[in-house]
């Protein structure tokens, strides 16, 4: 980490004033004498270190009783628009890597029976290396993080960093790269992970909370070998914008408005009883978002909704855009998307950990967005439609992601080391980083051990998706290709 690494003086320890009540919520006024000290934050992390060795990450023993690929491929269907699952099947079977994207369900059965120290953090829930990427904060500005929460849970912190590590085997071999160069990027996304997090657990609390501005993430992680790719992503994501995507997609209505133009399969207007539920479900919306931002909505008129095909994962679950126009006929596009639970939820119990009951899905992808990223979208919200759940973020908000499948091989480990440091902030946000950081250590012995992990899991993935791939041969089950 060179010379970004601050010097921390020594804490003291400071005595409890009695005219002070210890306050639920806040640490204790007392601190250890040494920050790594045996009753220190590090100095517990350290200690799990004894009963969950750091080169056991490397061990994959598949649980009894698992679905083959064909079966996790249709019960994560379940409850899915039944006409689209055969393009969410045949976006999976394009490649190891997009099976990947698509089975976080399946790798988090298959991570039940691998080693967790019982740390809890706020979970991506599906942190591969294509849910990283670029969006526009409140003053149009670019920033770079972690960006799709549907299976965000509490839960352990090795579950995201382990298909981190992965999804950099599958791109590097999608993008041509050799073994070694795969391995070399899983092994540095862990190192990435690790040096963050001991960089975090050094600085003050409020510093660490926002570390690594978005300017440094590049020489932070010694990516420059990136610089030109970013560049890139970064203006082609300066015009993803709304009034962009409503120029394509839309039409003049007649009465002064615009509406959506049907491009099936991927977008198609919404009939009249759906399109005012998705409308009236904005109502309650309101509810959920910051109050300042309420005035703001109110100079926007609802004009149409469409149904629009999203994602990977997300294929066949309802999604909706609703198009809002303002006194000067600019456009403001929101996405509402429907908020299934959490994949990880139902294997959380087996690995010791306990799922909190859900208020409502889409407040708990917005909640864990807010825990985890630095910035967020300031229109997040959730609503109800039709008795279900909804999440109600910005559509286009200057989104730009790295296709990780694409990138160079001298420019793998570059992209893992990035998004490496990237999960550790985030996870920063909820878990402790003296503890992590105290577990993780100096040496390089977690990195070994998760980079063979990510390995073999990949392995696993390959046959998996070459399992889909003789399914849909056969006809045993249905997918479109090249949607």
């Amino acid at each position: 980490m060179g010379e970004i690494e601050a010097a921390v003086p020594v804490q003291r320890a400071v005595e409890a004033d009695p005219r002070i009540p210890a306050v639920p919520g806040f640490a204790r006024r007392a601190y250890p004498k040494e920050p790594g000290g045996p009753q220190s934050p590090r100095g517990a992390g350290k200690a799990l270190r004894e009963r969950v060795p750091r080169s056991s990450h490397a061990s994959l023993v598949l649980p009894g009783g698992r679905p083959d690929a064909v079966r996790a491929v249709e019960e994560s269907n379940r409850g899915r628009v039944p006409e689209l699952t055969p393009i969410r099947v045949g976006r999976m079977a394009a490649a190891p890597f997009a099976f990947l994207r698509g089975s976080a369900g399946l790798m988090a059965h298959d991570l039940v029976g691998t080693p967790v120290t019982g740390v809890a953090a706020q979970l991506c829930g599906d942190a591969h290396a294509a849910n990283f990427g670029l969006y526009g904060d409140a003053r149009g500005n670019l920033v770079i993080d972690l960006n799709d929460f549907d299976e965000t849970v509490s839960g352990p912190w090795e579950w995201d960093l382990k298909r981190l590590a992965t999804s950099l085997v599958l791109a590097g071999r999608e993008a041509g790269a050799d073994e070694e160069t795969c391995r070399r990027g899983a092994y540095d996304t862990v190192g990435a992970y690790r040096r963050t997090m001991r960089l975090l657990a050094k600085l003050p609390a409020l510093d660490a909370w926002n570390a690594i501005a978005d300017e440094e993430l590049v020489s932070h992680t010694d990516a420059r070998d990136l610089l030109g790719t970013l560049e890139r992503v970064s203006e082609k994501a300066r015009n993803n914008t709304s009034a962009r995507f409503a120029a394509k997609s839309t039409e003049e209505s007649g009465d002064g408005g615009r509406r959506f133009v049907d491009a099936p399969p991927v977008l198609r207007r919404a009939p009249d009883t759906e399109a005012a539920a998705v409308a009236a479900g904005l109502g309650d919306y309101l509810g959920t978002v910051s109050s300042d931002r309420v005035p703001l909505l109110a100079r926007y008129a609802i004009h149409d909704v469409a149904f629009r095909v999203v994602g990977t994962g997300s294929v066949g679950t309802r999604s909706y855009v609703v198009l809002l126009l303002d006194h000067r006929g600019e456009p403001l596009v929101l996405q509402v998307k429907e908020a299934r639970p959490s994949v990880l939820a139902p294997h959380l119990p087996a690995a010791g950990f306990e799922v909190p009951e859900v208020e409502h899905e889409g407040r708990r992808v917005v909640l864990g967005q807010k825990r985890m990223q630095v910035v967020s979208d300031i229109l997040l919200g959730w609503t109800t439609v039709d008795g279900r759940p909804f999440q109600v973020r910005q559509f286009r908000n200057r989104k730009g992601s790295v296709d990780p499948a694409a990138l160079a091989a001298d420019q793998v480990d570059d992209y893992g080391r990035m998004t490496g440091a990237l999960l550790a902030r985030a996870h920063a946000h909820s878990a402790d980083p003296r503890l992590i950081a105290g577990y993780c250590g100096k040496n390089d012995e977690l990195d070994d051990a998760v980079a063979a992990f990510a390995v073999t899991y990949a392995d696993r993935t390959e046959a998996d998706h070459a399992e889909l791939v003789r399914a849909i041969a056969a006809g045993r089950t249905a997918a479109e290709r090249g949607v």
